[in-house]
């Protein structure tokens, strides 16, 4: 997902597009300590998203704290 993309959505919809990743990242960890991992560069992909959709969510709540302000 690009950050384009993420930009367009809402906070809420940011928010929960970051628990559902955490919930997969978690889900590919697990699977990770147990067996390999067919492609374990998506754990890679899933931290930067996460990371991303944080960053933007904390731009979009800092620029709604300034405009209200």
């Amino acid at each position: 997902m690009k950050a384009k993309e993420i930009r367009e959505m809402s906070a809420d919809e940011i928010r929960q597009r970051i628990r559902e990743e955490k919930v997969q990242l978690e889900h590919l960890e697990f699977q990770h300590a147990i067996a390999d991992v067919q492609n374990p560069i998506q754990m890679r992909h899933a931290r930067r998203l996460i990371a991303r959709l944080m960053t933007i969510l904390q731009q979009k709540e800092s620029s709604a704290a300034e405009s209200a302000a």
